[in-house]
């Protein structure tokens, strides 16, 4: 198995290697996981497996979710058919950064996503690392932000589009989720900015060392949310990959945040997504 980086902050291509083979070699798969975790997503080529192949890697990280908006294959619960259609503009919008399902209270550790069919051109997915979006923020803004927390809503993002007795039924189910601003990584410790396009405003914000006047609480809280999301935003954070048929990424879901780029022309682009159970935020 090769390695090469391809940018300097987030991402790797692995070369010479067959994900259906790490299925069953523990070694092959621990070497994975440890790329994972060092360049927080990972890229191969020519992965010409099977759908039960990709639920069984996938699995080996631990067990899959369903997804409440977006279909699963029929045979394969946990395996998400993000299938985009030329006749759709709904269907087809996927354009903003995030973080898979932080809406969950245990959002997902990671997914592998397989490309079925894509556009000729365009349609490419970008990810940013969001320990860099920490580690390089100012001193003051990070000791602002140590102990607050944020929702993030499925009501807000995906329910939106949806007649009010279905929104309000799914926020029943899956009410927002309440985590740190700041998360801990927990296998490698490391401190990551926590909120995206799926966070609605900070819990804890209004106290009286923040607010004095109204204007203190509102825009100012809004207006440190809005500076924190956008530094997804920021290239040097950020890897692009540009899919083939058989492509495949491998992301860590907890460190970085992803963006389907929606440049192509009206065609179909069709992935297959599996996503892992996580745990409690830190």
């Amino acid at each position: 198995m090769q390695i090469e980086q391809l940018a300097c902050n987030i991402g790797a291509e692995l070369r010479g290697v067959n994900l259906a083979d790490a299925i069953k070699d523990q070694d092959l798969f621990s070497e994975i996981r440890l790329y994972l975790l060092e360049h927080k997503v990972l890229f191969l080529r020519d992965q010409n497996i099977t759908r039960a192949e990709h639920v069984a890697f996938a699995e080996r990280f631990g067990q899959l979710e369903d997804h409440p908006a977006v279909g699963s294959h029929p045979e394969y619960p946990g395996l998400v058919q993000i299938y985009k259609r030329p006749d759709s503009p709904i269907d087809r919008y996927e354009n903003a950064w995030h973080s898979d399902a932080s809406w969950r209270k245990e959002p997902p550790m990671g997914c592998v996503l397989r490309c079925v069919e894509c556009p000729p051109v365009g349609g490419d997915t970008m990810w940013t690392n969001m320990v860099a979006a920490y580690e390089n923020l100012p001193d003051d803004v990070k000791a602002k932000i140590a102990d607050l927390r944020a929702y993030h809503s499925i009501e807000a993002s995906f329910g939106a589009v949806m007649p009010i007795e279905k929104r309000l039924a799914l926020k029943a189910q899956y009410p927002d989720a309440e985590h740190p601003v700041v998360r801990i990584h927990p296998e490698t410790g490391e401190k990551i900015l926590y909120v995206n396009a799926f966070t609605t405003h900070f819990s804890n914000y209004h106290t009286k060392e923040r607010v004095r006047f109204g204007q203190d609480a509102n825009p100012g809280a809004s207006d440190l949310l809005r500076y924190l999301i956008t530094q997804a935003n920021i290239p040097e954070y950020q890897v692009r990959w540009r899919w083939q048929p058989n492509s495949i990424a491998i992301w860590d879901n907890r460190s970085t945040q992803h963006y389907a780029v929606m440049d192509y022309p009206a065609c179909h682009r069709k992935m297959e997504r599996a996503g892992i159970i996580g745990d409690a935020t830190y």
